[in-house]
């Protein structure tokens, strides 16, 4: 079965700004994908070319096996978009909104969209223009969700959201949309790390890496050395350990490629005189930092 998402060397250039530059990503079927990176990383753009309202200067991403810059009806139908930024018409009543959405839905299902609006609190004779932002969230997020996509992208859900609101349209979002494939893009990993089955980081434009959240897990380590006295650093460093940090006869760093039988050893081997050796696992939180900071000393920035 094919990824529903599928981009290869896609770019996106603002005149002389590369939002998106060199871009691979693939989706997993039924994967709920949380693609992280700091404001401006490019998500949103990459996201706007996936829907197909920004097109690639370069390269093409493919959305449930079409080109997304020819996706149709037929593929919209099966595609569910919520954005911190999206619009909505804030005359129409709850009701009325969900009335109007449902002849352009084959799959619309009256049930469902009853049993959400009952679920998330809404109101269905308030206008969209009379609810908070975390009520047209939902109200949004309910629309998607009516007629049963396959595919759903969110773009900054939660961001600005008080954690009651937030934790409430995740449970919705996972109770009602078991088994669809959901690419979600997020500033503030607490919003995603709890749910999230993988994982990417984008920064500056690029994926510097994506993988099963609970690979990710396994395979980073914080370490710590204590040694009797300030040592000289070994020459054969493995590119595998961040930068160390030293202070005190202490050494810390990061292992990328942490694994149980080798890591030990090569610590072992590179400081004979160690008095104490510490292996940590690594948040979600953590890791990002780390691999955020390795992306600007390899691009000259502090």
């Amino acid at each position: 079965m094919s990824s529903p998402i599928r981009c290869e060397g896609v770019a996106k250039r603002f005149r002389r700004v590369a939002a998106v530059d060199g871009l691979e990503l693939e989706v997993p079927e039924g994967s709920i994908y949380a693609l992280i990176g700091p404001n401006g990383a490019g998500k949103t753009t990459l996201i706007k070319m996936l829907v197909n309202i920004l097109r690639p200067s370069e390269g093409h991403c493919v959305v449930l096996d079409t080109d997304a810059r020819r996706l149709t009806a037929r593929e919209f139908e099966q595609i569910g978009y919520v954005s911190e930024n999206q619009e909505l018409p804030e005359w129409m009543t709850v009701d009325y909104f969900l009335a109007y959405l449902k002849p352009f839905y084959k799959n619309w299902d009256d049930g469902l969209a009853t049993e959400l609006t009952r679920e998330f609190q809404l109101a269905g004779h308030r206008r969209l223009g009379q609810l908070s932002r975390g009520m047209k969230m939902k109200a949004a997020l309910a629309s998607s969700l009516a007629y049963h996509p396959r595919l759903i992208l969110l773009d900054e859900p939660f961001s600005g959201l008080d954690a009651l609101v937030r934790d409430e349209l995740i449970a919705g979002l996972l109770e009602r949309a078991a088994g669809t494939t959901i690419l979600v893009s997020s500033h503030d990993l607490g919003e995603v790390e709890s749910f999230a089955s993988h994982v990417g980081f984008m920064d500056a434009g690029r994926l510097q890496c994506s993988e099963e959240t609970t690979k990710l897990y396994e395979r980073f380590r914080e370490i710590e050395v204590t040694l009797v006295s300030t040592a000289t650093l070994p020459s054969d460093w493995p590119e595998s350990w961040s930068k160390p940090q030293r202070s005190d006869g202490v050494v810390r760093f990061i292992d990328n490629q942490f694994d149980a039988n080798w890591t030990p050893v090569a610590i072992a081997e590179r400081f004979p005189a160690a008095v104490n050796v510490s292996i940590k696992p690594m948040s979600l939180r953590e890791i990002f930092v780390s691999l955020a900071q390795a992306g600007r000393r390899l691009r000259g920035e502090r």
